[in-house]
């Protein structure tokens, strides 16, 4: 695989960071997830937490160097993740489980599988034009989808932020899975919160991640959705990947990764899990605090770990 790929996360203008990001790859296969706890209920940064480290630490169990079914391992790590949630929630007894969207994308063979719930969503570019992105599964999207609402009055809704699927809470999450996408060199597959997209819309994510290396693109459309929201601005976060084709004519770009010389049962991640840069959240007493660093330093120790 030959790849280019960058993520961000930033705390905006809240106290703390809810939002969690990671990808992962092997010889032969990648993983990207984005992760928003849900603000509107207790603990929602570590929900999204555990959501991202149990995905991940299952594509490091299975993929090597491929998934044999990466539809099957989605359905099965977002469940997976579901009741982890539910299970640290009781487990600490709390009033109610913890409750984060999720958007994951597996990228093998030169095609790409995704799959979320909630308002977190993915896009699709090529050649500079909007191809796909997810539907939310959210209250304004489906009045949207009834006529009800228009979708440029969506944004100043006062039912925007009510989503009806996610991982954790009390009811078994809707996830949403993407058919068999196969990439064309060049395409863009971007995963982000909603802190981006709510305040950009999609021509401007489109024209602002398209310009440019993903490194200068990236920090631009989170620049521009924080500018945009003012002192509003929600947790920004963003997983986006630029695919090549191997046999493509041209020189390679000097940001890509190749993976071929990687051995079999080699990884590579960076896990986004602390929200770095935003502060302690004011949410979590400082035993969470430390039991949530522990959790985090084991699972990397665990990723960066070779067989």
């Amino acid at each position: 695989m030959r790849f280019t790929i960058y993520q961000e996360s930033r705390i905006g203008k809240r106290r703390s960071n809810q939002d969690r990001i990671a990808h992962c790859y092997s010889r032969d296969a990648l993983l990207m997830i984005v992760a928003d706890g849900m603000g509107g209920h207790l603990h929602g940064e570590v929900a999204a937490q555990i959501a991202v480290q149990r995905v991940a630490e299952q594509f490091q169990r299975e993929a090597r160097p491929t998934l044999p079914d990466p539809q099957l391992f989605l359905s099965r790590a977002l469940d997976s993740a579901h009741h982890a949630i539910l299970d640290d929630a009781l487990d600490r007894q709390l009033p109610e489980a913890p409750r984060t969207t999720v958007v994951a994308c597996v990228v093998q063979r030169g095609a790409a599988f995704w799959a979320h719930a909630g308002d977190s969503r993915l896009y699709l570019l090529r050649r500079g034009h909007l191809v796909t992105r997810t539907r939310d599964h959210s209250r304004t999207q489906l009045m949207i989808d009834q006529g009800m609402l228009l979708p440029e009055d969506a944004q100043h809704h006062p039912g925007r932020n009510r989503i009806y699927s996610c991982l954790g809470g009390n009811y078994t999450p809707q996830v949403e899975y993407s058919p068999r996408t196969p990439l064309h060199d060049g395409d863009l597959l971007a995963l982000c919160s909603d802190g981006v997209w709510g305040a950009t819309d999609d021509d401007g994510l489109v024209v602002n991640l398209t310009a440019g290396v993903l490194s200068q693109a990236v920090p631009r459309v989170m620049d521009l959705a924080e500018h945009n929201a003012g002192q509003s601005a929600d947790n920004l976060s963003m997983v986006a990947m630029c695919w090549h084709d191997e046999h493509a004519v041209g020189p390679a770009s000097a940001e890509s990764i190749s993976t071929r010389t990687m051995d079999l049962d080699d990884f590579e991640s960076r896990l986004d899990l602390s929200g770095t840069g935003s502060g302690a959240s004011g949410d979590l007493d400082e035993d969470e605090i430390e039991r949530a660093i522990r959790e985090i330093n084991a699972a990397i120790n665990k990723f960066d770990t070779r067989p």
